[in-house]
C-alpha cells in the first residue's frame, strides 16, 4: 500500500517517527529487562543478571525482516524476538531471558509503552485546543450569529456559544483520555503466573512500577476492558475534533463565509480552480476521524476473547490501536492550528442574520403580538411581514409597524426590540461564562 501518500498524511509525523518497527523492538526489550530486574530484586535470578542482559541486548541489531517473517509463522512479534534475543546471549544467560512470561505479556506491555508518549502528546494538543477555544469564546461571547437546525436558519445565538460547544467536547475527551490506564501485562502462559506461585503478583506489580505503567488487578489476557476503554476514549476525542471540523467547513461555504481556515502557503488550493480556498484542514481532521471510527469498530468487536488467549481477536487489535492514536494525533495537530488561527467574520454573520428579511425573529414577534391579536393572528402576521420584508428588501420592524392589523396596538419601539437578534440570544453569555468556569477548573 502506498502508505506515504494515502495514509500517513492523516497521521502525526512525530507519532509515525516514534512508532516504527525498531521502536516496538525496543519496547519489547524494555519489558524483558524490567522482568529480569524485578525477578532479580526478588531473589529469583542471580545478582547482576539484568545488567548482563542489558549489556548483551541493548545495542544488539535485531533483524526486522526476520521478525516480520516470524510473525507470519508464529502469530506475533514476541516469538521471533525472543528467539533472536536468546541467540545473541551467552549460554549461561539464555535460560534467564523471558523467564515466566508469555508472548502476550511482551506484546501487550510493549504496545502500552509505545502508546504512553502518544497519549501525553494527545493531552498536550488538547490543552492547546482548550486554550485557543477559550480565547475565541471570550472574544466572541457577544458576537451574534444565526443558529441553524436541520441545516436551516433557526434563531439567534452567539459565536461564543458555538465555540464553547466545540471546546467542551474536546476538553471532555481530554479528561476521559487522561483517566485511561495503560496497564502492564504479565501473567505467563495461562494468566496465573505458573511456576511463580505467591511471587507472581509481586512480579507483575514490580514490572509495572519499573516501566511506569499501571498495575492491573489481575493479568488481562482475555479481559480486554483496558483496550476497550482506550479505544473508545480515542474515538470520543476523534468525534469531538470531527464536530469542530464539520461546523467550520459548513461555515466556510462561499454563501455563508462566516469563518475561514487559517491562511497558509498552498493550503486549500484547487488543482483546476485558482479562485478556491478549500477547507483542507477540516478535510484532514474528518478523514482521520472517520478512520478512527472504523478502527474502533474492530476493537469493539474484539472485546470478547476466548478462554485464556484470543484467537485472532487479540491479533486484530494491534494495528487499529496504534493507527487510531496516530490518526487522532494528526487530527488534533490540525485542530489546534485551526482554532488558533481561525478567521472569524462578524460582518458576514450580521449579513446572514438579515438574509431572511427578519423571518428568524418571527417567534419573538409573534409572542409580542399574541396578547393583543390572538395566537393564530400573531403567527400569521409575523410570517407575512417577514416575507414582505424579504421580498422588498426592507426592515422587518418597519414592515410590521405599517401592518394594518398592528397599527396602534403595539408600540414601534417594542416591535423594534422584538426584531433585534441581539436581544434574543437567551442564556448565550451566561453559557459562555459557565463553560469558562468548567474549562479552567481542570
Amino acid at each position: 500500500m502506498p502508505a506515504a501518500l494515502i495514509q500517513h498524511p492523516f497521521m502525526s509525523a512525530d507519532g509515525l517517527a516514534a512508532t516504527h518497527g525498531q521502536a516496538l523492538v525496543e519496547a519489547m526489550l524494555a519489558f524483558e529487562l524490567a522482568l529480569a530486574e524485578t525477578q532479580e530484586a526478588e531473589g529469583a535470578l542471580p545478582a547482576g543478571t539484568r545488567q548482563r542482559l542489558r549489556e548483551c541486548l541493548t545495542n544488539h541489531t535485531f533483524d526486522l525482516e526476520a521478525l516480520a517473517s516470524g510473525v507470519a509463522s508464529g502469530g506475533n512479534a514476541a516469538i521471533p524476538f525472543v528467539k533472536q534475543a536468546r541467540a545473541a546471549l551467552p549460554d549461561d544467560l539464555k535460560r534467564y531471558f523471558h523467564q515466566g512470561a508469555t508472548s502476550q505479556d511482551v506484546v501487550d506491555s510493549a504496545l502500552m509503552l509505545l502508546l504512553k508518549p502518544r497519549l501525553a502528546r494527545l493531552d498536550a494538543l488538547l490543552v492547546r485546543c482548550r486554550k485557543a477555544g477559550i480565547a475565541l469564546m471570550q472574544a466572541h461571547d457577544q458576537t451574534v450569529m444565526v443558529g441553524r437546525t436541520l441545516m436551516q436558519q433557526a434563531l439567534p445565538t452567539t459565536f461564543g456559544v458555538r465555540v464553547a460547544q466545540w471546546t467542551l467536547g474536546l476538553e471532555q475527551a481530554r479528561r476521559r483520555l487522561a483517566g485511561v490506564a495503560l496497564p502492564v501485562q504479565f501473567g505467563g502462559a495461562v494468566g496465573v503466573h505458573s511456576g511463580w506461585d505467591d511471587l507472581g503478583l509481586t512480579l507483575m506489580d514490580g514490572i509495572a512500577e519499573r516501566l511506569g505503567l499501571a498495575a492491573p488487578v489481575l493479568p488481562w489476557h482475555t479481559d480486554r476492558q483496558p483496550i476497550h476503554a482506550l479505544g473508545t476514549a480515542l474515538d470520543a476525542a476523534a468525534g469531538a475534533a470531527e464536530k469542530l471540523a464539520l461546523d467550520v467547513a459548513l461555515l466556510t461555504q462561499t454563501e455563508l463565509g462566516e469563518v475561514a481556515e487559517p491562511a497558509g502557503e498552498g493550503m486549500g488550493e484547487s488543482s483546476s480552480m485558482p479562485h478556491k480556498r478549500n477547507p483542507v484542514r477540516c478535510a484532514l481532521i474528518r478523514g482521520a476521524a472517520r478512520q478512527v471510527h472504523g478502527h474502533t469498530t474492530v476493537l469493539l468487536n474484539a472485546a470478547a476473547q476466548p478462554l485464556e488467549r484470543g484467537l485472532g481477536e487479540w491479533h486484530a487489535e494491534w494495528s487499529p490501536l496504534i493507527d487510531s492514536a496516530l490518526l487522532l494525533e494528526g487530527a488534533l495537530e490540525q485542530a489546534a492550528v485551526l482554532l488558533e488561527g481561525l478567521e472569524v467574520k462578524p460582518e458576514a454573520m450580521q449579513r446572514n442574520l438579515a438574509i431572511t428579511g427578519g423571518a428568524i425573529m418571527a417567534e419573538p414577534v409573534a409572542k409580542l403580538l399574541a396578547p393583543a391579536l390572538g395566537q393564530d393572528a400573531a403567527k400569521r402576521i409575523a410570517a407575512e411581514a417577514a416575507e414582505t420584508a424579504r421580498r422588498a428588501g426592507r426592515g422587518y420592524a418597519e414592515v410590521l409597524a405599517e401592518h394594518a392589523e398592528i397599527s396602534g396596538k403595539v408600540a414601534a419601539d417594542e416591535l423594534a426590540r422584538a426584531c433585534d437578534p441581539r436581544l434574543y440570544i437567551g442564556s448565550s453569555q451566561q453559557q459562555v461564562g459557565r463553560a469558562l468556569t468548567w474549562l479552567t477548573s481542570g
